[in-house]
Order: C-alpha cells, then sequence, then structure tokens
C-alpha cells in the first residue's frame, strides 16, 4: 500500500481526557480525503521509544511520501511548524508508561540534531494569509514529541526500516483554549497541502531572539 501521507497525533496524557493533536489529525484526515489526498491518521501512545517504533511501523506499512507528526503544546498561541529535532531525551514528567528518561540519546551514537526537509515558513506563511495564527518554532523540547519528531527525521535520513524515500516534519497545535481544535484540524489540512505542493522553502524571516 502507498499512500501520499501519514499524519500521526498523540494519546491523551498528564491526565487529560483529550489531545488536541490526536483531534486535529482525525479531523483533519477526512478534509484532505475530500480533496483528493490519500492519507492514513495513527494514534500514537506518549512513550518514549514505543511511539517512535510504531511510527516506523506505520512508515513501513503504509509506504507515505510524506510523514506529519503532531503533538500540543500547551502554552503557545499559534500552530508551529518544527525546524529542528535533538538527540536527547529529558522528561520533565513521566510518560505514559512512567519513564522519566534523563539526559539520554534518541539514537545512540545518532547526529546531534536533524533539520525538518519541510517548507514550514511556506506553511507558517499560508496559515498567515488565512488568519490562521502560525509561527516558526525552533525547538520541540526533549519530551516524546521530540523523541518522535528525531525518530522520524533519523528514518528519513537514513531510510532505517522505511519503503522508499518520504519527507518529514513535526507540527505543535496549541491547547484548545488557545486555537479551537477545529481551527487547528483546518490548518493542519492546509499546512499538509502545502508540504505536498512545495518541495523547497520560501525565503522569509522565521527566527528568534530567544
Amino acid at each position: 500500500m502507498t499512500i501520499d501521507v501519514l499524519l500521526t497525533g498523540f494519546a491523551p496524557f498528564g491526565g487529560e481526557l483529550e489531545n488536541p493533536s490526536w483531534e486535529a489529525v482525525r479531523r483533519a484526515a477526512p478534509m484532505l480525503r475530500d480533496r483528493g489526498v490519500a492519507v492514513q491518521d495513527v494514534e500514537l501512545p506518549v512513550e518514549f521509544g514505543r511511539a517512535g517504533d510504531l511510527l516506523e511501523t506505520a512508515v513501513r506499512e503504509h509506504r507515505p511520501g510524506l510523514v506529519i507528526a503532531t503533538g500540543v503544546a500547551a502554552g503557545r498561541t499559534a500552530i508551529t511548524p518544527e525546524r529542528v529535532a535533538i538527540n536527547i531525551r529529558d522528561a520533565r514528567i513521566p510518560d505514559n508508561a512512567g519513564a522519566a528518561p534523563i539526559d539520554e540519546p534518541v539514537i545512540t551514537g545518532g547526529p546531534v540534531a536533524y533539520f525538518t526537509d519541510l517548507p514550514i515558513k511556506a506553511m507558517v506563511a499560508a496559515l498567515s494569509a488565512e488568519a490562521i495564527p502560525a509561527s516558526v518554532s525552533q525547538t520541540a523540547g526533549t519530551y516524546v514529541c521530540n523523541d518522535v519528531f528525531y525518530r522520524l527525521q533519523h528514518l528519513a535520513a537514513t531510510g532505517t526500516g522505511a519503503a522508499g524515500a518520504i519527507r518529514g516534519g513535526f507540527v505543535h497545535v496549541p491547547s484548545t483554549d488557545a486555537v479551537d481544535v477545529g481551527v487547528a484540524a483546518a490548518g493542519l489540512a492546509r499546512l499538509t497541502e502545502v508540504a505536498l505542493g512545495s518541495p523547497s522553502d520560501v525565503r522569509v524571516s522565521g527566527g528568534a531572539l530567544h
């Protein structure tokens, strides 16, 4: 089976009943199908290691050309495509399996970091043009979101366990008190369309002072 896009979101964690990332993904997927995009949506557990393993399994099974993983970033007020994944696990709270690694690598011997190959600035520009709050993020943290992001980029870079070349990246969505989940879903669908249609990024400022 070969598809255009694999979208992933996370299961609830930290005592919450829902995870806005999965809610956005499961609503964005039918929007994309209605526009002729072959998409598969997968919910990942909030568990170091296991989430990345299941992502790799989904990539092998569905053979997507594009993978966009998502997570929730409470405290942010915009949809934020991530620029870089780092090779570190440093948990502020335990994951859903009780693991709380400190200063451990995602992949032993792997590169310090990977940059996404998605057109993150073009994606942000497209959302801004539709009055959907969006900005480039320089960090995906050191929790399970970054763990999955790094695993995805390592998979894309090395082809380990994959069937064919893939492009991939990670997008954080805010909690629902900052951005309605329906808006986040529409934004995610639009970001995906831009990523599918833009092999290179636009040259505009997307940096940060801190």
